[in-house]
């Protein structure tokens, strides 16, 4: 599998948002034991982020193999010209093939010519992997809190980045 056998697109279609909040709780489901309350707020999230959309403030993407979701990352317009990262996604099989990097310099790309003064995400510590890419890309950890909201206890982490 390489990066040039895949697609990428920005245009929600029906049932994407439905298939990204599913892959989004059997995925962390499996890989890190988060419950149903993780997969709630997924849904919720991305029901603001349909219902506010605006692309010339935010956008999706999404990398397609065969017509199949295989990585998402989405930008959300905050207020005070805040860009906020949610929904990185890579499918097991498709780690390593650069996939993450290109979505995430997509994002950046997209955040920088819509000139954001700063963007945020929210994760957890178990993200190491991503927690790696962020910081390539300028973000700094700026808060910890415990946390029990997705069904176990971990550590949420809000990271930052300024223009």
């Amino acid at each position: 599998m390489q990066l040039s056998d895949l697609t990428i697109r920005t245009a929600l279609k029906p049932g994407d948002i439905g298939y990204i909040t599913y892959r989004h709780g059997t995925l962390y489901s499996n890989e890190y034991h988060y419950g149903i309350e993780f997969e709630s707020y997924i849904a919720q999230g991305l029901h603001e982020f349909f219902s506010q959309y605006d692309p010339n403030k935010g956008r999706a993407w999404l990398a397609e193999y065969e017509g199949r979701i295989v990585g998402t990352i989405f930008l959300m317009h905050r207020p005070g010209n805040v860009a906020q990262v949610r929904y990185f996604l890579i499918e097991p099989e498709f780690r390593g093939i650069g996939l993450g990097k290109k979505l995430m310099k997509l994002a950046m790309d997209f955040y920088r010519e819509k000139g954001y003064t700063s963007a945020f995400l929210w994760t957890t510590h178990e993200q190491e992997g991503a927690i790696a890419l962020y910081k390539r890309y300028g973000f700094k950890l700026t808060e910890e809190k415990p946390s029990t909201a997705f069904g176990k206890a971990l550590t949420e982490q809000r990271f930052d980045l300024f223009s």
